[in-house]
């Protein structure tokens, strides 16, 4: 009889896992994620520049990227029509950008081609799939059949760490919930990690609001007006702009044990302790995710760390090492010590 491969809750609370990384800070993590939006919206533009973007390293909708090599499937154009999109939002090719117009379907090859693809090109960070129904082969748009599709390719994802955006149209009747617009059953946003709906204003006006949701990004609504000489889409509102807290404590730890090197006590003892670095609120019931949740951060900045169980409570060890010290001084935040800004390192 086979058992389960279970976890206790305090091993899955105090080991460090690989970090979600993100394609598009903000936006696009790793995972399965559908682009929606009703027909000529402008949907493929914003795909386009989202690629053009992530093979360039350079920002869109004022989000960070995380360069590296994209695959677009047009699958409803040609190249001489992808040309001609090419030419009219850039005029410098971009080598790590690549385009495909004929694929197999979901199930029939489409996997095996993507993740040869992905052996050609190791650094591949995201698959744009335009549109869904090209690849589709049920013509039933059941709940069980919409989530059995996509959740191969949603595996397919998390097998190669990558991201992969399937576009996809909205129903003709409004709604109140942008995301029931999404055409087919709730088989398809519930499978996938995140949803975005183009929503134009009004009918060929430009403007539009775009409706995120997701697993691992922030429930945001971003206004956007479509620029008919750039032919891209631009934010006209700041709405994802926040405050890192993560990266605030990181500031916080990584300050004081340079000046200390090492830390052993509890948590409510490491928050009095940070009091002497940073003004900064922190708690000790989230401490332990904090630092578990950026262990791999922590090595980076040469920070090793131990939680053990005592007889008296739960321990936190913390040393700093100079010489595997191997952040970027030029990344860097403000942390108010005392009333008084002072700059140091935080950001990965």
């Amino acid at each position: 009889m086979k058992k389960f491969n279970s976890k206790s809750c305090e091993e899955i609370m105090t080991t460090v896992y690989k970090p979600i990384k993100f394609v598009v800070d903000n936006l696009l993590a790793q995972g399965l994620y559908i682009l929606a939006g009703a027909p000529k919206v402008g949907k493929s533009w914003l795909a386009l520049d989202m690629c053009l973007s992530i093979a360039k390293g350079a920002k869109v909708l004022d989000q960070t990227t995380s360069q590296g090599t994209t695959l677009y499937l047009c699958l409803e154009d040609s190249f001489a029509r992808i040309q001609n999109r090419l030419y009219e939002i850039t005029d410098k090719p971009a080598e790590r950008l690549h385009f495909v117009i004929m694929s197999e379907s979901i199930g029939n090859g489409l996997e095996e081609q993507i993740t040869v693809f992905k052996n050609e090109h190791s650094d591949l960070k995201v698959v744009f799939i335009d549109t869904l129904q090209m690849v589709r082969n049920e013509s039933d748009s059941s709940y069980s059949s919409d989530y059995k599709e996509l959740s191969v390719l949603k595996n397919l994802a998390d097998k190669l760490e990558i991201t992969i955006v399937v576009v996809h149209h909205t129903r003709k009747c409004s709604d109140s919930d942008p995301f029931n617009m999404i055409s087919g059953s709730t088989g398809l946003s519930g499978c996938v990690d995140g949803s975005m709906v183009l929503i134009e204003s009004k009918r060929g006006s430009r403007k539009a609001k775009l409706h995120c949701l997701g697993r691992d990004i922030e429930n945001a609504e971003i206004n956007l007006q479509f620029d008919s000489n750039l032919k891209k889409w631009i934010v006209t509102d700041k709405p994802l702009d926040c405050k890192n807290k993560d990266n605030i404590f990181l500031a916080a730890l990584y300050v004081y044990l340079k000046e200390h090197i090492d830390f052993s006590g509890t948590a409510s003892e490491l928050v009095n302790a940070l009091k002497s670095v940073s003004d900064e609120t922190f708690y000790s019931n989230r401490l332990t995710r904090d630092w578990v949740q950026n262990g791999y951060t922590l090595k980076k900045f040469g920070i090793d760390f131990q939680y053990k169980r005592t007889r008296t409570g739960r321990l936190i060890i913390l040393h700093y090492d100079h010489e595997r010290d191997s952040s970027d001084s030029k990344n860097s935040t403000v942390v108010a010590v005392n009333g008084e800004h002072k700059q140091y390192l935080a950001n990965p």
